[in-house]
C-alpha cells in the first residue's frame, strides 16, 4: 500500500497547535482589547471534565464563552483547564484540544471549524455513493478549511 500525506491530520494538529498558542497568551497575559472566544466541544469525548448536571443539559456538544468572567486557566500541551460562572456557580471544566469543535473569536471575525469522525465518515459514504469519479482541488480543500459563520454567535 503506498504511503501518502495526511493533510487533513496535519491541519487539524496546526490549528489546535493555535489554540493553545492563544489559550497560552490568555494565560499569562490577559485577554487583550475586545477579543473573546466562543469554544463549542464535544462533551462526551472521554476525557472531557465537566459537572454531571452539564453533562446533562448538554449531552452532545457545549458552547462556553471566554470573556468577562473565568478564572484558573491552565493550558497544556493536550487540552485546557478552565473555571467559568454558571448561574453564578463557578464549575471547572478541563476540555482537550481534540474535543473542540468549533473556535471563534468574533472580535476579529477568526473562527475554526474541525470536521468530526462521524462528518468524514458521512462524506466517505457519499463518495462511494457517487457512480462518478471525483477530483479534489485547491478550492475544494479551502472550502473544508474555511472558517465558520459567526451569525450563529451574535445576539
Amino acid at each position: 500500500m503506498a504511503r501518502t500525506i495526511d493533510y487533513g491530520s496535519l491541519m487539524h494538529s496546526a490549528m489546535r497547535s493555535l489554540i493553545q498558542k492563544v489559550l497560552t497568551d490568555v494565560q499569562q497575559n490577559g485577554l487583550p482589547g475586545e477579543h473573546h472566544f466562543f469554544i463549542t466541544f464535544d462533551t462526551m469525548h472521554p476525557d472531557v471534565e465537566i459537572a454531571d448536571w452539564l453533562s446533562d443539559r448538554y449531552p452532545e456538544e457545549m458552547t462556553i464563552v471566554l470573556q468577562h468572567w473565568f478564572q484558573d486557566l491552565d493550558v497544556t500541551d493536550e487540552g485546557f483547564a478552565i473555571t467559568l460562572s454558571f448561574a453564578d456557580s463557578p464549575e471547572a471544566l478541563y476540555v482537550p484540544y481534540d474535543a473542540i469543535r468549533t473556535f471563534v473569536d468574533p472580535s476579529v471575525e477568526f473562527g475554526l471549524r474541525f470536521e468530526t469522525q462521524e462528518d468524514d465518515e458521512d462524506d466517505a459514504e457519499d463518495e462511494f455513493d457517487d457512480d462518478s469519479a471525483s477530483e479534489t482541488t485547491a478550492p475544494d480543500v479551502q472550502q473544508a478549511a474555511e472558517v465558520v459563520s459567526l451569525d450563529q454567535f451574535r445576539k
